[in-house]
């Protein structure tokens, strides 16, 4: 009887990897269709952005907390974006650093009192400023509330009917905006749309642009380039043609203000803001029959600064996972529902079996495999599927990323890079996938416990910025 269970446990364990990575295997295969499908017909109209002279006004909503490392470049990334017509607004969030002394200075800034719809609430604004140098940036001085708090202000504060949310340490490519506007000129039922957000670390910029891609030479960050490479273009883009993706980063989306207000702006109780306003507008439009469509593209990139150290990685890993488990948590009823389509009947079951519970069934599939080899419980033949099925086939999909990413959009040219980023995808499989799993676990119990709700503290370089 003590071996029935052994055996039936280490099946079970080995099956749930299996389902893991060959689910994202599949995810991957759709991506792969979606990105030379979507190539293909991108060449017809060359390598530029498309600018067809009819592209929406939008407004930039950044939100600031101790940013002054960054917030002179960022700000000027945003401002000499190639785009028609646009407006920038930053907004502070009670930051205990210099960050608004940097932005008056660097930016001239005037205090301009406005009144201030309050379509979505937030915590007080106690002061509004224009640029004299740049008619087109305005930024607000508000009570801390946190990063959705930040957002529902500036949502208040737009002029526009489409708003971008960007990370006050990112920066976008300067034809950005107009990538990720084509599905709304192209489908009147676009409400969002993201775009691929990369490390910035060990790259060059200058006046607020990435003048050459380059990798850094700490391995904390390296090891993130491929991890961002396989979320966003083979996690997001295979979700897309199913109009099912659920997340639009935080860091680079592009919103209809009015279907944003219309569901009551971002939730300022949660730390995954960008996740359980997208999961709640699949939710709004699917439950009440509205026709939308939320998109993904890959060509759209931002570029931001990542931790370089263990401590600040795991304190944003584990964040991301708390907001991952309340995003889900919020809305059961998207789950299965009768009008849920393929966000209900797919991405959400997807990602409550493998994102949102994967970390505990896959830290106990890990302790069982190795306490159950020690004891004898299972054999060495056991553990060698069980490492080829956990540790393998996460390679083959770590490097089948790199992979399309090096036949697509080459972002990084130098061969010498190439192959640095080859060994990561590899190297990344025997330690740090696995501390990414503590760290969600330690997510999962802040979760349960009810941690309070605060800003990600991070620990900001500015090298890259320079």
């Amino acid at each position: 009887m003590s071996s029935g269970w052994h055996w039936w446990v280490q099946v079970g364990v080995i099956v749930y990897f299996l389902l893991l990575n060959g689910t994202y295997l599949l995810l991957n295969l759709l991506s792969m269709v979606s990105l030379l499908g979507y190539i293909r017909r991108h060449a017809e109209i060359g390598e530029a952005a498309p600018y067809l002279g009819v592209e929406p006004a939008i407004s930039v909503l950044m939100p600031a907390f101790n940013e002054e490392a960054t917030i002179r470049t960022s700000v000027r990334s945003m401002l000499q974006l190639q785009y028609p017509e646009l407006e920038v607004i930053v907004i502070n969030d009670g930051s205990k650093d210099s960050t608004l002394a940097v932005l008056s200075e660097e930016f001239d800034l005037l205090a301009y009192p406005e009144p201030l719809r309050q379509a979505v609430p937030h915590k007080p604004v106690v002061g509004i400023y224009r640029s004299r140098r740049y008619p087109n940036l305005k930024v607000l001085d508000k009570e801390n509330g946190g990063k959705a708090d930040a957002l529902n202000a500036g949502i208040n504060a737009a002029r526009h009917g489409l708003f971008c949310g960007v990370d006050a340490d990112s920066i976008l490519q300067r034809d950005s905006l107009l990538r990720v506007v084509q599905p709304f000129l192209e489908d009147t039922h676009t409400i969002a749309a993201g775009g691929t957000v990369r490390i910035a670390n060990g790259s060059t910029v200058r006046g607020g642009f990435l003048v050459s891609a380059g990798l850094p030479t700490n391995w904390i960050a390296r090891f993130q380039i491929v991890e961002y490479l396989r979320a966003f273009l083979f996690g997001r883009l295979g979700w897309s043609p199913l109009n099912a993706v659920l997340i639009i980063s935080g860091a680079f989306g592009l919103f209809d203000r009015e279907r944003v207000m219309q569901v009551g702006g971002y939730r300022s109780d949660t730390v995954g803001e960008d996740m359980e306003l997208v999961v709640r507008l699949h939710r709004h439009h699917r439950l009440n029959r509205i026709p939308y469509c939320i998109r993904y593209l890959p060509d759209p990139i931002c570029w931001t600064e990542a931790p370089e150290d263990i401590g600040t990685l795991g304190r944003q890993r584990s964040r991301w996972q708390r907001g991952l488990a309340e995003s889900l948590a919020a809305h059961p009823r998207l789950c299965f529902s009768t009008r849920g389509g393929a966000p209900g009947w797919l991405a959400w079951p997807f990602m409550a079996v493998f994102e949102w519970l994967g970390p505990l069934i896959e830290l106990a599939g890990y302790l069982f495999m190795l306490v159950g080899l020690a004891m004898g419980w299972i054999s060495h033949t056991a553990m060698a599927i069980f490492l080829l099925v956990a540790i393998g086939m996460g390679i083959l999909l770590s490097v089948n990323g790199l992979l399309l990413e090096t036949m697509s959009f080459r972002v990084y040219n130098r061969r010498r890079d190439v192959l640095r980023l080859f060994g990561m995808a590899v190297l990344e499989n025997f330690g740090y996938r696995q501390l990414n799993t503590l760290w969600r676990c330690r997510g999962m119990y802040q979760w349960f416990a009810r941690r309070k709700h605060s800003w990600g503290t991070m620990r900001r370089s500015g090298k890259w910025g320079q």
